[in-house]
């Protein structure tokens, strides 16, 4: 594909996932987060091609110029979409595939001080909210969704949603959903959950209990209908 179906593709993208935006023309001239995409692919070209002090010196003017950090040798896929982006950062190995949405304040960091595989990598059709942080050479599945604030240094398979410090997977939460869908306002707690849990078993608990008093409290009485106590015996019946 050439240079410019992919900047038409990352244009396009901007006014399927943001109601903000009005005309190419403010698309172009007024989104850091196109800027800071466009750029990487300058960088990233040179620094495949050996020209490594010249990428970085792109990616820090684009840093400089988009407030998003994004090495040159991280690997990134088609209509990457990072919206506001002031914060976002994202590490030399990591990998985000296509379609993916990324909002301001996420990190796609390293643990590893060696050289080798120590960034995220992220499948298609994956959904970062701000302010999330996904760390080490993790593997977050296609069309996972990480909730805003969470912490994930573990892998994700896909279709998941992942909240919390540190971040906790909810299967089936997201299974085959528009990723975009996710109402940022309304995550999944999975502490909430397991506690609404326990406080429905106990209630259950509670009323079978209840439900077995009564039952003994009939039998007792079936009892002392047929037993009547000594002192009601007649003389003649008691010694």
């Amino acid at each position: 594909m050439g240079i410019f179906s992919r900047m038409n593709e990352d244009i396009q993208i901007v006014f399927e996932r943001d109601p903000a935006a009005r005309s190419t023309l403010e698309v172009i001239l007024a989104y850091p987060g196109v800027h800071a995409i466009w750029a990487h692919r300058l960088a990233h070209w040179l620094w495949e091609h050996n020209l490594k002090l010249v990428a970085r010196l792109i990616s820090e003017f684009a840093r400089f110029a988009t407030g998003i950090e994004i090495h040159p040798g991280a690997r990134i896929g088609r209509r990457l979409f990072i919206d506001h982006g002031a914060g976002v950062v994202m590490g030399e190995t990591a990998e985000v595939g296509d379609d993916c949405l990324i909002y301001q304040g996420d990190t796609l960091g390293g643990t590893s001080l060696k050289k080798e595989k120590r960034h995220p990598t992220l499948e298609d059709h994956v959904m970062v909210s701000a302010g999330a942080a996904v760390i080490g050479p993790v593997h977050i599945g296609r069309g996972s969704r990480i909730g805003a604030g969470a912490v994930v240094v573990s892998s994700a398979p896909p279709y998941s949603t992942i909240v919390g410090i540190p971040g906790k997977v909810i299967e089936g939460e997201s299974a085959r959903q528009d990723v975009m869908a996710l109402e940022h306002a309304k995550l999944p707690d999975p502490v909430a959950r397991a506690l609404n849990q326990l406080v429905e078993q106990i209630n259950r608990v509670t009323v079978r209990m209840a439900e077995v008093e009564e039952r003994q409290d009939c039998l007792e009485d079936k009892v002392s209908e047929h037993h009547p106590p000594e002192q009601d015996l007649p003389a003649a019946k008691r010694g």
